[in-house]
Parts: structure tokens; C-alpha cells; sequence
């Protein structure tokens, strides 16, 4: 089967860094970036160029700093706005600070950095990042507004926290690794003319994720080998094109700025899952249910006791019994004009896989099922690639290619919109 590779790998990125105390968290994701094997030009302004240095974004980005300085350089033969704007395929403005959001929106072409933002074409990142106060002014919540007017720009407003002026509250820059998974799916999503999709914009979305955990006693449990990876980054994309998202997980091996920006909820049984599923199903349009719930739980709950080793046996054999079908409940109970993409971990030949595939869609009823390879080196649990085949409402399959789970999870979310 065919494998597509990263998103990042040979793209040319501009990272744009204004005047927020945030821009310190900026080398990080230069080097995320460069990392990935991104070509990345950095543009700094004033008041940024003395938060971090220009020298370590050059040193990590192998290449020189632009500042405001450099914009009317006489050697040049073309402006030097016009040119970064041209050469990158994306532009990330992190941290996009009060100043800079104000000059953008009004259409203000003072300073490189603003005069490049103008003249850009492409998708553009925006990772805003301030005081407290200061997002909450009425005059900062209009620019920030204005930004969703522009289909190529993608948005990433503030997270809650402790802010470096010992506040508590929305202000605090998105995290680096959640920038740079936006970057992604921005160069994965982009159309021809540098729009995004928005296909999920004012729908609600609800996704499982990762495994559940079966108590047996207070020191085992039943479950499995997945990380979570491929539900949240299905999350992920529903929101970066619009979505509101809500997540229902369980243990998660995964980097928690990925759970930013979504609304989570996270449990550890098949019983608490099914509960905050059925509470969110009824306001959902799409629900995607990627959890890997587990087979068996013992009757009753966990022990209070740590069973003995030589009763282990006994308690297995004669206390165990099924996990409800989640997937199947959910179909049973969804309100008119709901969607529902299932999963299916499987293990055979490609020929077994589409047929358990077939007869595991029609059993379960869901709009549509991926059935995805588990006994294959470099896919399935806990793997960042993942690929199979997609069962389809009629019965007919559709071959994946094994790629990114972020690539996978925008290609499902295609297909689920094509639904509606």
C-alpha cells in the first residue's frame, strides 16, 4: 500500500514574531519546524527583536533574521516584503501581540512585518498572546473578529493561564507543538488561492478517543495499546476548520498541548465514556467514534482487593463480561440528520480486512467506517501513520493510503462532510 509522507517536510514557512513577553517561547517552534525538515525564514519587529534574539532564531532557523532594518536594503533588487510574502507557502505570526493584530486589520503597512502581512497570499497561522486586559478590550475583540472575515487565516486564540505578569487568565501564546500541528493542516488544506476549508464552520463535532480502562482489582486492569493519536487529531482538524469540538478520552500518550482549544472530557471506563457520549450525542452534527474501548470488564466493577495471583485465573474465567457496543448505542440513539464515522482495528490479509470491514459497518449501521490494519509495522496503535480502507453507507469500499494521522483524520472529515 502506498505511504504519503509529513506535511512539513521541504515547505517554505515564514515564522513572524511580535512584541509579546510569548515571543521566548518562539525558538521552540523554529526548531520544531526546522526539525520536520521545513525551510523557515524568521521576521522579527522592534519590540519583539528585545524579547528573544535575532541571532537564535537565525542560529535555529539556518538562516538570517529580517528586522525592519533590512526592509529598503539597496542590494536587494526587489522589496523585501514582497519577496518573503512570495517565497513562503505559509506565514505563522507567533505571538501575534495588540499592536501588530490592530496594524494587520486596519490595513497599516508601517514596519516590515506589517507591509508583509499585507502583501501575503498564503495561509496564515495567528497565535495571539497578551495581557489579560488587554484581549478583553472591546477594540482588541473587534480586530481579533475582523481575521475571521479572511478564509486563509486560521486562528488560534489565546489559552487561559498564568501569564508572566503573574495574571491568571486568557492571554497565554497556544503552545508551540499545537502551532506547529496547525502549520500542518494548513499545508495540507490549503486550495489553490491560500483558503481553508471551513466546511465545518458553526457545527459541533463529538470525538472518542484513546482506550478505556478496566478495573480488576487495584492493580490490573483490562485495555489496549492505543494512544489516542488518531481520535484527537481528528478533533484537531474539525477545529481548525471551524468546528466546535468536544472529546471524550481516556488515557492519552500523546503531548497535552494537543488538547487545546477543544472542550475535554477525560474518563477511564467504557461506563463514563458512555455516559458523556449520550449526554453530548443529542447537539452534535458528526459524531467520530475512534476510542478503543475494551472488550471485557469485570462484573461489578473492580475489586476492592488485589486478588491473588492463583484466584487470577478463576476471577477471568467467571467474573468477566462484555463491554456494550458504543459505536452501535450511539447509532441507535442519534437524533435525524446526525453523521457517524466508526473504526475498526483489524488484523489479516487485505482481502479478510475489507470483508470483516463490510459485515462491521452493516452490523453497527454508521455512515461510515475506517477499518485500519493493527499487525502491519509503522501503523495503527500508538503509530503516527495509519491507513486501510473506508466503508462506505452502500457497502463499497475505498482504499487508504497509509499517511500522517493528521493527513488520514482531514481526508475522513472530507468524506464525513460529503455526508450532510
Amino acid at each position: 500500500m502506498k505511504t504519503e509522507s509529513g506535511a512539513l517536510q521541504g515547505r517554505r514557512i515564514l515564522v513572524a514574531v511580535s512584541g509579546s513577553i510569548a515571543a521566548v517561547k518562539t525558538p521552540l517552534l523554529v526548531s520544531a519546524l526546522v526539525k520536520a525538515g521545513a525551510q523557515v525564514r524568521c521576521v522579527v519587529t522592534p519590540s519583539a527583536a528585545q524579547l528573544v534574539s535575532p541571532v537564535a532564531l537565525a542560529s535555529l532557523s539556518r538562516h538570517r533574521c529580517y528586522q525592519d532594518d533590512d526592509q529598503w536594503d539597496p542590494r536587494e533588487p526587489r522589496p523585501l516584503h514582497v519577496a518573503l510574502a512570495e517565497w513562503a507557502e505559509l506565514v505563522i505570526v507567533a505571538p501575534l501581540s495588540a499592536s501588530t493584530l490592530a496594524r494587520w486589520t486596519q490595513g497599516m503597512g508601517d514596519g516590515l512585518l506589517a507591509s508583509l502581512l499585507l502583501a501575503c497570499e498564503r495561509p496564515v497561522v495567528a497565535a495571539a498572546a497578551m495581557n489579560t486586559g488587554m484581549w478583553s478590550q472591546p477594540a482588541v475583540r473587534r480586530n481579533w473578529a475582523l481575521l475571521a472575515d479572511d478564509p486563509r487565516v486560521l486562528r488560534l486564540a489565546p489559552e487561559s493561564g498564568l501569564l508572566a505578569c503573574d495574571r491568571i487568565g486568557d492571554g497565554r501564546m497556544a503552545d508551540p507543538e499545537l502551532i506547529r500541528l496547525a502549520a500542518e493542516s494548513a499545508l495540507l488544506t490549503q486550495a489553490s488561492n491560500g483558503s481553508l476549508p471551513w466546511d465545518w464552520q458553526g457545527r459541533t463535532v463529538l470525538v472518542s478517543a484513546g482506550p478505556t480502562v478496566e478495573g480488576i482489582d487495584p492493580a490490573r486492569v483490562l485495555s489496549n495499546r492505543s494512544s489516542g493519536r488518531m481520535g484527537v487529531l481528528i478533533a484537531q482538524a474539525a477545529r481548525f476548520r471551524g468546528a466546535s469540538v468536544h472529546l471524550v478520552h481516556g488515557p492519552l500518550q500523546l503531548p497535552l498541548a494537543w488538547l487545546e482549544g477543544l472542550h475535554c472530557q477525560a474518563i477511564e471506563s467504557a461506563e463514563q465514556m458512555q455516559e458523556h457520549l449520550h449526554r453530548l450525542q443529542a447537539n452534535a452534527a458528526a459524531v467520530v467514534m475512534a476510542a478503543a474501548v475494551a472488550d471485557w470488564r469485570r462484573q461489578g466493577g473492580a475489586s476492592v482487593q488485589k486478588a491473588p495471583k492463583a484466584d487470577l485465573q478463576r476471577t477471568l474465567a467467571e467474573q468477566l463480561e462484555p463491554v456494550p457496543d458504543l459505536l452501535k448505542e450511539l447509532q441507535a440513539t442519534k437524533p435525524d440528520g446526525q453523521r457517524l464515522l466508526g473504526f475498526a482495528a483489524l488484523s489479516g490479509s487485505d482481502d479478510e480486512i475489507q470483508a470483516l470491514a463490510r459485515d462491521k459497518r452493516a452490523a453497527k449501521g454508521c455512515d461510515l467506517l475506517m477499518a485500519n490494519p493493527i499487525d502491519r509495522n509503522g501503523q495503527g496503535f500508538g503509530a503516527a501513520m495509519n491507513g486501510g480502507w473506508l466503508v462506505k453507507t452502500d457497502g463499497s469500499t475505498e482504499g487508504v493510503p497509509v499517511m500522517d494521522k493528521l493527513a488520514l483524520a482531514h481526508r475522513l472529515l472530507d468524506q464525513l462532510v460529503d455526508c450532510f
